[in-house]
């Protein structure tokens, strides 16, 4: 398999991306070129239909250099050779091709959403070439935080059938008991389903509200600091945390998963609120608590020491999702640039 066939397989180029990222209209195909090796070498890259065909030519004389095809060429010149093609081929692929990993377009569409906003690409680790279940992870941790398979419907739901898509992604337990209320949503097929849930991609969940919850899914895959900052969601509308958080510096609340002593914790209160407000420190974990309603079922709680109140204005939802923040349905990671924003306020 050439270089050109291992990065763009799967993959369908898309033509306004082409031309948006430079490339140049053919009588077939598309033509874009870009030197590289400080000049010394130019990559010719052409895509013709579904193929994509990259040369390298030494721009002193004219001729290309094919060095860097043959397995057995070794040294550090061919290899930073090797290196600059790929980078320049995965960009293309990242800014101008789509996916075609999966049957159901809105797999697809999830796919490239995620090469779009973190920049992985789905990965089959399987032996079998022709296997069509595939992961995406985060390379800095090596986690998984989603999985792509194709199965019977009847595996997730009873009187049904038929061939169906679906993703298995990591949230909060209590934020699962709530999502399978809904349609899409089901208990995670083989995997843990006390943090796994599956959305089935036939387009009843909406892929922006697919993505937001990826978003919580990748942040359980970042690589853990010594000290952990955590956004965790308060629903005013079972518990009055205002009134209780207000009224006293030590607090219990549920305990979040991964979330350890030590670390910092950003309540961020729901509708009508709907802001940040609320900065803890964690004193203490996994206190045993039994209680049980209709809306929550506590197994334990942590210990709270409130920091720093902010009125339900000074960070308010609007403003977290300009920095990034588009959803907090569950325990997820504080940002950079929302930490900043937080730090200006307290000083």
């Amino acid at each position: 398999m050439t270089i050109e066939e291992e990065i763009f397989k799967k993959s369908k180029p898309v033509e306004k991306k082409l031309l948006k990222y430079g490339f140049k209209k053919e009588d077939i195909g598309y033509i874009y070129s870009k030197n590289i090796m400080n000049g010394d070498f130019r990559v010719d890259v052409r895509v013709v239909e579904d193929r994509v065909e990259a040369k390298v030519i030494d721009n002193a004389f004219g001729d290309e250099y094919t060095n860097y095809r043959i397995e057995e060429s070794t040294g550090a010149f061919v290899g930073q050779v090797r290196e600059e093609l790929d980078l320049l081929l995965r960009d293309i692929k990242k800014h101008c091709f789509e996916s075609s990993n999966f049957t159901f377009s809105q797999t697809n569409e999830i796919v490239n959403c995620i090469l779009e906003k973190y920049g992985d690409e789905v990965e089959f680790p399987w032996d079998d070439p022709n296997a069509d279940s595939g992961i995406v992870r985060n390379p800095d941790s090596q986690k998984w935080y989603g999985l792509f398979m194709p199965i019977d419907k009847s595996k997730i739901e009873d009187k049904a059938s038929g061939l169906v898509e679906v993703m298995n992604i990591k949230l909060d337990p209590s934020e699962i008991d709530e999502l399978v209320k809904e349609d899409g949503f089901y208990r995670a097929y083989h995997m843990n389903k006390k943090y796994w849930i599956t959305i089935i991609l036939d387009g009843t969940v909406p892929t922006e509200r697919i993505m937001e919850l990826i978003e919580e899914s990748h942040s359980y895959t970042e690589t853990r600091k010594k000290t952990q900052e955590w956004i965790i969601p308060a629903n005013p509308k079972y518990f009055d945390i205002c009134s209780h958080f207000d009224s006293q510096d030590i607090n219990n609340w549920k305990q979040g998963a991964g979330v350890k002593k030590g670390d910092i914790v950003y309540m961020y209160v729901g509708a009508p609120n709907s802001a940040l407000m609320y900065k803890c420190q964690v004193l203490d974990t996994d206190i045993p608590y039994e209680s049980k309603n209709k809306h929550v079922k506590l197994n334990a709680v942590m210990k709270l020491k409130i920091l720093n109140r902010f009125g339900k204005n000074s960070i308010p939802f609007s403003r977290m999702k300009e920095l990034g923040v588009t959803a907090v349905r569950g325990p997820r990671y504080m940002t950079e640039d929302l930490k900043k924003e937080v730090d200006k306020i307290i000083k």
